[in-house]
């Protein structure tokens, strides 16, 4: 058996074969796998016999001895994932501060708590526990690290319990300071460790009773590879993050518990999306980094699915009840995925997911700036599929007041109008409510916040709660709701003209930011309408259910949507057209991305410039240019279309001169007289070929289109390049493609040039 660094493997993912966790819980064990000895008496340690060696002891000798040096400790963390079981180092950076803070603790009482991970973490050195600080996660083992072992069905090496590491650390001690090797290590439980020489340290295991003729525990069982200390295993420590935060971004998922794939949760697939985004910042960020000037981009995951599915609401067993026993598996899927789009329409749950997904954002922000006071920075907003929808919505209906900012919950008037409770009843005609109103202590701040329901439990009329209710809506609607967000009334559209083909009341002409056209079908007269997303105007949205949306705690700078069905809902809704003049309130930029393959992404584009035919922009690779084949494809629609180009003007020339008369049969040509009146095919075909000639060479540039205000007259659609597997079949890869935004690093670079370039940080190029 070779006790070279290699037999290591590899940093991978996979959990080792047989029962992991019972591997550091149980230290007995009755199969072939290395078991670890947890809290067992001090192991006897003898000298090995001379029958016990074998033709592997001589391997590695070394002819003078290295004098002792204490194992430098490294740190780890157990990440189980179902039933596999796998360890992971802490960066150096984190590594070392839990072990400044191990040899604190050991003086003091109480616990020390340390932040590890961007401070996403916070591990309590003396219990030895990891704590998720931003989301719920159950607590992780930590475990300061010096020896290791590998089985032969482990792909990596996997660390021992602290005490007996420690065993194996004074065995180890005293065999240099001796100089006498080939030591054996036994365990009460019948493992053995025996120590041939530095570099070759085996671990046995006896399977079943041992025969009485076995002589050396190698003909028992297959030995375990030890190894002493972290640099001589193979494994990848990471690089540390930048203490430094630049940027905030919170991701909002989809529909159903999984994000990928791999059926992983949004707080993994962040994961993977924020180490993406820390790799690109070291190549193409680099000199920044190295000058100071760029720090990191700190990714939040928001998850609302549990929120919507958790015991609180109860949904989940109302609709258990109904689903037939059939199929179960498929239904389970469809009750805890499919079933999100419908609860998004529905009154009751959708105003369950806005509040969710505003109030963790809310929490997640607080929490955020509590732990680093000194961050300054922008905050960002991301969207994945329903999750961009639901963000569409909510910014869509922000207050870009003051009093927005300062907490007001939704709902609540931004400025109170000055008129009494009893003044209002008394112009309306209803005084002989009075009593009752203030029988339950209503003045005209809580009336405002009144529903049709409860002015209805306070024995109050239907035509009196209508009167109320509408008096409501029109005078005390917060005017920034009004305004701020370019929410009209159909009395402007069109100009002078009311929804119902009545003069308007001297309104003053304007142009509405969100066009619908009439509908011949539809009997509902809508007195307000906006951009068919909310209730933030007091009216009845077009197409959307009535909730209160709530507010952020911040102006987000800007949005990005991943996979997003926005325009289609929007258009399912009865929106024709977004005028190029709106704007989310708090939020000045957009951007929708999507892979070209995505079932679930629409474009916004088309709402906005309807004349123009434009293709998306497309996001270039992270290592520079397009794709290989997607370069061989414009390449070879450029040579087809020249090759075009060259047959007809060929067969042009050769028609022209078949077709000239001799020059002695041509009449003189009198003073303003041309002689292009020759042959009307002749001119159509000499445009058709200067305008495709021209029409060619101008392709690949787009033209200059104002794109209105949502993205700040810039562009908003873009487009993933597909990989070339992808091409081959699109409906193969239609699933993955709605699902490939969390590992892409074009879409991360993407996000890291928008945010850098508002903060006035050269994009670097690396050289390939």
């Amino acid at each position: 058996m070779s006790s070279s660094q290699g037999d290591g493997g590899g940093p991978s993912q996979a959990a080792p074969e047989g029962n992991t966790r019972d591997l550091f819980d149980n230290p007995i064990q009755s199969s072939a796998t290395c078991s670890t000895p947890e809290a067992q008496v001090s192991p006897a340690l003898d000298e090995v016999s001379p029958s016990s060696t074998s033709s592997f002891e001589m391997l590695d000798m070394e002819s003078v001895p290295p004098p002792y040096q204490e194992v430098q400790p490294h740190w780890f963390f157990c990440r189980r994932v179902d039933d596999s079981t796998s360890w992971h180092p802490f960066s150096r950076e984190d590594s070392d501060k839990l072990e400044n803070a191990s040899n604190m603790v050991r003086d003091k009482e109480e616990d020390v708590v340390v932040a590890v991970e961007g401070e996403r973490y916070d591990v309590r050195v003396r219990e030895r526990k990891l704590y998720a600080v931003y989301w719920d996660q159950a607590p992780a083992e930590v475990r300061r690290c010096t020896w290791f072992y590998k089985g032969d069905k482990d792909t990596r090496f996997l660390p021992y319990s602290e005490e007996f590491s420690k065993s194996l650390e004074e065995a180890y001690m005293i065999a240099v300071t001796l100089d006498e090797w080939k030591r054996k290590l036994d365990f009460p439980t019948g493992e053995t460790v025996i120590l041939h020489n530095p570099k070759l340290i085996m671990h046995y295991q006896p399977i079943g009773m041992q025969d009485e003729w076995v002589s050396s525990p190698s003909e028992q069982t297959r030995p375990c590879t030890v190894k002493r200390g972290v640099e001589n295993i193979s494994v990848e420590i990471p690089e540390g993050e930048p203490e430094k935060v630049d940027h905030l971004v919170f991701m909002v998922h989809g529909i159903g518990p999984a994000c990928d794939l791999r059926f992983r949760s949004i707080i993994q697939c962040v994961n993977d999306f924020r180490s993406a985004s820390l790799s690109l910042l070291a190549s193409h960020y680099k000199r920044s980094q190295q000058d100071g000037h760029v720090g990191r981009v700190e990714f939040l995951p928001v998850n609302w699915h549990s929120a919507l599915h958790g015991d609180a609401t109860g949904v989940d067993e109302d609709i258990q009840r109904i689903t037939l026993p059939s199929i179960s598996r498929l239904r389970h899927f469809t009750n805890d995925t499919l079933l999100d789009l419908f609860f998004y329409n529905s009154p009751t749950y959708c105003q369950t997911i806005v509040d969710t997904v505003a109030s963790e954002i809310n929490r997640l922000h607080a929490l955020f700036k509590q732990r680093h006071p000194e961050f300054d920075g922008a905050v960002s907003v991301v969207g994945h599929s329903l999750g961009s929808l639901i963000l569409f919505d909510l910014l869509t209906n922000q207050r870009n007041g003051s009093k927005a900012r300062e907490g007001v919950p939704s709902g609540e008037p931004s400025s109170l109008n000055s008129d009494t409770l009893e003044q209002t009843l008394a112009r309306l005609g209803l005084q002989q409510y009075l009593g009752t109103l203030r029988a339950e202590n209503v003045d005209m701040e809580s009336l405002a916040l009144c529903q049709d329901s409860d002015l209805r439990d306070l024995g109050i009329p239907l035509g009196p709660r209508k009167k109320l209710l509408n008096y409501i809506k029109k005078k005390w609607l917060p005017e920034d709701c009004k305004t701020a967000a370019g929410l009209l009334t159909l009395e402007s559209v069109p100009p002078h003209v009311s929804s119902d083909g009545n003069q308007s009341s001297g309104l003053p002409e304007q142009q509405p930011l969100f066009h619908r056209e009439p509908s011949i079908t539809s009997a509902v007269d809508y007195e307000y309408f906006d951009v068919g997303i909310g209730q933030s105007n007091g009216g009845i949205a077009k197409g959307q259910v009535s909730i209160d949306y709530p507010q952020l705690a911040f102006y987000p700078q800007t949005f990005f949507a991943f996979g997003s069905p926005i325009g289609m809902f929007l258009t399912v809704r009865g929106l024709k057209r977004i005028d190029p003049n709106y704007s989310f309130p708090t939020c000045k930029s957009f951007y929708n991305i999507y892979h070209p393959y995505d079932p679930v992404a629409y474009r916004i584009e088309p709402m906005i410039v309807s004349e123009v035919d434009l293709e998306p922009m497309l996001i270039p690779h992270h290592k520079g240019r397009k794709r290989m084949h997607l370069e061989l494809k414009d390449s070879l629609t450029r040579m087809s279309m020249d090759l075009k180009n060259n047959v007809l003007g060929s067969l042009r020339t050769a028609w022209q001169s078949f077709t000239r008369l001799p020059a002695a049969a041509l009449p003189p040509v009198e003073e303003g007289e041309t002689t292009t009146d020759t042959n009307p095919q002749e001119d159509h075909a000499g445009v058709y070929t200067e305008a495709e000639c021209s029409g060619s060479a101008e392709q690949p540039e787009q033209p200059e289109i104002e794109m209105g205000m949502l993205n700040g007259g810039r562009r908003i659609d873009f487009v993933l390049q597909e990989k070339p597997i992808e091409s081959f079949n699109e409906y193969l890869f239609a699933i993955q493609s709605h699902l490939c935004y969390w590992e892409s690093e074009d879409t991360a670079l993407l996000l890291l040039k928008e945010i850098y370039d508002k903060l006035g940080v050269a994009f670097e190029q690396p050289q390939q």
